[in-house]
């Protein structure tokens, strides 16, 4: 218990050192075992889409003992749902669907005690600690928000202009349909990662982006993103399964 908030990965993304992280999604703890395991620079754990809930949430962290930085992808930006995930002992926050300074904001403040913010104090892992110790670490957490929507691409440079953003991440997946709605193609969705990432580069803020494979990935790095998505635990294990049931067919025929 005693490394939790070891503060590393809220160093690493000052340090603006690129990171490769493993999204998880199906609520398992052995996946998360495994996955700690690969030397991953962090593990996001979606409580957006994924089928974790707070229990699974807490045993999840406690599995990691720390070893790897955990960064939960909460449900929205309400105090209750950023509060909670860091009550099990994350890392860090990734706030999704964020299209306003105020969102930011908000996402920022409910992830600090006061005066700095308005995050309630207590939850299981903190008080096992000992409160006043994690209270002492507090600010070694990682505030992440997602850029995801053409909104939000709008209104990216006000955004950019919050206090306390450790990083962002741009969701593709939603950008890609919040872009065709307005009946807009891929080069546009490419324009709009370049803004969103140029915004970041001026307000010296580390940008990562979704990615739904390991070449894309590389690519991204290579384009100088700060954080890429090298797995996903629903992938590899489709695509295993499908790999296998493929070769089967195929030797047999």
């Amino acid at each position: 218990m005693s490394i939790v908030l070891s503060g590393r990965l809220k160093a690493r993304l000052a340090a603006n050192e690129k990171l490769g992280v493993v999204w998880l999604t199906l609520g398992h703890a052995s996946i998360v075992e495994m996955a700690a395991r690969t030397g991953t620079d962090a593990l996001v754990i979606d409580l957006q889409h994924g089928l974790w809930d707070r229990r699974s949430l807490e045993t999840a962290v406690g599995i990691t003992g720390g070893d790897v930085p955990t960064i939960a992808r909460v449900a929205d930006c309400s105090t209750t749902a950023i509060g909670s995930a860091l009550d099990a002992g994350c890392d860090g926050v990734l706030v999704p669907l964020i299209e306003t300074r105020e969102q930011a904001e908000q996402a920022v403040a409910a992830s600090r005690f006061p005066p700095h913010g308005h995050r309630s104090g207590g939850g299981v892992r903190p008080l096992a600690i000992g409160f006043g110790t994690y209270l002492e670490r507090a600010d070694r957490v990682a505030v992440g928000i997602m850029i995801e929507t053409a909104k939000g691409v709008e209104n990216v440079e006000e955004i950019m202009t919050v206090p306390g953003l450790d990083f962002v991440l741009i969701g593709t997946g939603d950008l890609g349909i919040s872009y065709a709605a307005r009946g807009k193609d891929a080069s546009a969705i490419e324009d709009a990662c370049r803004l969103v990432k140029d915004a970041c580069s001026r307000a010296g803020v580390p940008c990562g982006i979704f990615t739904g494979s390991l070449d894309k990935a590389r690519q991204r790095r290579a384009e100088g993103y700060s954080l890429v998505v090298l797995a996903s635990d629903v992938d590899v294990v489709r695509d295993a399964f499908d790999g296998a049931v493929r070769g089967f067919a195929e030797a047999a025929s």
